[in-house]
Formats: structure tokens, C-alpha cells, sequence
């Protein structure tokens, strides 16, 4: 008998790289995720009962293989090699190295030509091991729903004709900002959850972790690559501390920072520091130095605010990103004070017209101003555009709290 958990995560990690194989030989994401699929099926209620067995990865390529020969029996002539390596041992099936494919399997699933929508749940499931309930439930959309977004995620790389491989040096940097950036919206998306009714999903941004560090891995020398993996560790560190008691909301500046993951902040400041000096210095370094500036600080009124503010306005430069200017205002205020903030924040409104960010920033910049019935109205705006139940919540709390007082 073996525990289930030990062969859930065994098979999370085999998955992209048997399903990296099957892609890589026979040229078809589609057919050979499905098989992939029913072979992670079978282990799942196999290896429990029987034990796992001595080449697992061989167990499942042969599995995979034999399921892949099933699809395509109707065409057993030209896939007859296919059928042959799926009639061998699962025992004794040889061992293959996935660390290119799996790397491809990523590039692949996060290729610029998907949307986000799509790139990200197929890579969920194709390089993560999740299920497509469980990437359901992460997005909070009902399974079939999803089931049809990774389809057709799926035939958009089949009938693009995409190729399974390793991108020339010249496509390289493209493909790698599209991972990037799927993987920073995919550990966002655990960290804040945008709708539904609560704050994190610690699944999900364990996930994005294990992701960007198979990433980093592979590619030791690639700067942005390992300041988006500070930036995880650095951000997620604040976990523990990130509700209250009863599941509440609690903003970085309330959190007790005694709780913040201690190790994981030694990891994150330790990447960071390594990897500005190597070369040029990226969009997402430039947030993880933001982070280790946050995470260092003993308290809030230790931050060193100056930093962060040059910080930010070196990123402005590297990306004109509204939620850059957003975060730059707030502090600006921090060092200049509200009414600064509340200045810069005007100049946004174009640029973020239907969020309620900016409401919720200027709710907390008219607050620190003393302007307590302004900083009502613009948290009950935030609150009343929100998609995020906690967050709701949180500003309607604020609002009320501050109604009393004024």
C-alpha cells in the first residue's frame, strides 16, 4: 500500500514529462494529452492498492503509449511503431529524460498566439498535473466550462500547427515573456483571488512556485526568470498573516508581521540579490525588489518608502503599466504625503476607468488625510466594483469604521 498523497504528487510531477515524450514523438498535444490523462487515471487507483512500481515514469510512458495506440487504432498501419513501444513491460520500460521536454511542454502551452484565459489553465493541467476540476474550482466555473476552454486551447495549438520544440535563440526572449507573464498571472490569481469569496488559494500559488522554480532550473542565467521566482517567495511569504481569524481580509500594513514565512523571504532576498548584478535589470526583478524591501522591514514604519518610490519609478520606465503608476502613487504619498498620492493618482483615471483600485487607494490616501467622509465614498465606490467577496467585505468594513468616527 502507498499513501495516495505520495502518488498524487509523484504523479503531478511525472505528468509533463510523459506527456512531453508523447507530444515530442508523435506531433499531436491534443491526442496524446488525453492519453497522458487516462494513464494518471489508472495509476491513481493502481498504485494505492499495488505499491508504486520501480520505473514509475516507464510505467506511465507505457501506459500513456498503449492509450495513444487505442485513440488511434483506426489508423494502426502508420502508427505501428507507436503500438509496438506500447506493448512493452510497464515494469521494465526504459527511463527517458523529461527536463527538455517538460520545458518545451511549458513554452508550448504558454505560447504567445494563446490568450491568458486559455494559457493558463492548460498549462495547469498539461505541465501542472491538475485536473480540469480543479482548475474549475480554482477559477470558480463550473467543470464543463473549463473543460471546453483547455479544448479549445488545445485545437488552437493543433490547427496553428504549433511545434513541439525547444524555441531557436532568436524566439527565445518572446516565448519566454509569455511564460512569464502566465505564470505571474497564475501565482496573482492564488494570492488575490478576483472573484468568489475568498482571499488566497494556496494550491494555486504553490503551483505557479513549482512552476517558475522547474523554470529557473532549466535556465540558471535568465535574470527575469529568477526575479520572477523571488518575487513568488517574497509575496507569498506574507500568507499566513494575509486573513484574520475569521478568514477576513488583512492588508499588508495590519498584517503582524511575525507570522511572514521567514525562510521563504531568506530565499527570495537571496535570488534577488544574486541576480541584479548579473546584467540587465527586468520588470519583474524590479517587483521583487519592491517585495524584499517590504519583507525586510521589521514594521510598517520601517519601510523604507524612498526605496520603493525609486523603485517604482525605475519600473515605470521598463513598462508603462497603469498598475505600476497605481502602486507608485501610493507611495509617493508614503514619502511625500497624501496629497501628493492623490495628485499623481488623477492623471490614472483614463487608464484604469472601471476598476476600483483607484477608489480603494484614494479611500486609503483621504483617510491618512484626515478627510474621513471622502475617504467613505471612495470605499464604498471600491467596494461596489470589486468582483473579490473579501475584498468587498474589507472596504465595506473601512467605510463603516470610518462613518463612525467621522
Amino acid at each position: 500500500m502507498t499513501d495516495e498523497p505520495v502518488v498524487e504528487d509523484l504523479l503531478r510531477e511525472l505528468a509533463p514529462q510523459v506527456l512531453g515524450v508523447l507530444a515530442r514523438r508523435h506531433h499531436d498535444f491534443a491526442d496524446a494529452e488525453d492519453a497522458v490523462q487516462e494513464a494518471l487515471l489508472a495509476a491513481a487507483v493502481q498504485w494505492p492498492a499495488d505499491g508504486v512500481p520501480a520505473n514509475p515514469r516507464g510505467w506511465l510512458l507505457a501506459v500513456a503509449s498503449h492509450k495513444l495506440a487505442d485513440l488511434w487504432r483506426s489508423e494502426a498501419a502508420r502508427h505501428r511503431r507507436e503500438a509496438v513501444a506500447a506493448l512493452r513491460d510497464p515494469s521494465t520500460a526504459p527511463e527517458v529524460s523529461g527536463t527538455d521536454d517538460s520545458l518545451a511542454l511549458l513554452l508550448l502551452c504558454c505560447h504567445p498566439a494563446l490568450p491568458a484565459s486559455a494559457a493558463i489553465p492548460l498549462t495547469l493541467r498539461a505541465v501542472g498535473g491538475l485536473t480540469t476540476a480543479e482548475i474549475a474550482r480554482a477559477f470558480l466555473v463550473p467543470e464543463p466550462t473549463m473543460g471546453k476552454r483547455i479544448a479549445r486551447a488545445k485545437r488552437r495549438i493543433r490547427d496553428s500547427g504549433l511545434p513541439f520544440v525547444l524555441p531557436n535563440p532568436a524566439e527565445l526572449p518572446e516565448r519566454l515573456r509569455a511564460v512569464e507573464h502566465v505564470l505571474y498571472l497564475m501565482f496573482n490569481e492564488g494570492y488575490a483571488v478576483s472573484s468568489g469569496p475568498g482571499v488566497t488559494r494556496a494550491d494555486l500559488c504553490a503551483e505557479a512556485i513549482r512552476l517558475t522554480r522547474r523554470l529557473n532550473a532549466s535556465l540558471p542565467d535568465h535574470e527575469e526568470v529568477a526575479g520572477l521566482l523571488s518575487l513568488m517567495l517574497l509575496t507569498d511569504a506574507r500568507h499566513p498573516a494575509r486573513t484574520g481569524a475569521h478568514g477576513e481580509l488583512v492588508p499588508l500594513d495590519r498584517q503582524d508581521r511575525t507570522l511572514w514565512n521567514q525562510d521563504m523571504i531568506d530565499e527570495g532576498v537571496a535570488l534577488i540579490s544574486a541576480t541584479l548584478p548579473r546584467g540587465k535589470v527586468g520588470y519583474y526583478q524590479l517587483l521583487a525588489a519592491v517585495a524584499a524591501v517590504h519583507d525586510e522591514a521589521k514594521t510598517t514604519e520601517d519601510t523604507d518608502w524612498p526605496q520603493i518610490l525609486a523603485l517604482y519609478g525605475l519600473l515605470t520606465r521598463v513598462s508603462a503599466n497603469p498598475l505600476v503608476a497605481l502602486n507608485r502613487a501610493v507611495a509617493a504619498a508614503m514619502v511625500h504625503g497624501p496629497v501628493a498620492g492623490l495628485a499623481a493618482l488623477e492623471r490614472l483615471d483614463g487608464e484604469l476607468a472601471g476598476s476600483h483600485r483607484p477608489d480603494a487607494v484614494r479611500g486609503h490616501l483621504w483617510e491618512m488625510a484626515g478627510a474621513l467622509t471622502k475617504a467613505v465614498v471612495h470605499y464604498r465606490q471600491a467596494a461596489a466594483r470589486t468582483t473579490s467577496e473579501a475584498e468587498r467585505r474589507y472596504l465595506l468594513a473601512r467605510a463603516a469604521t470610518l462613518d463612525v468616527k467621522d
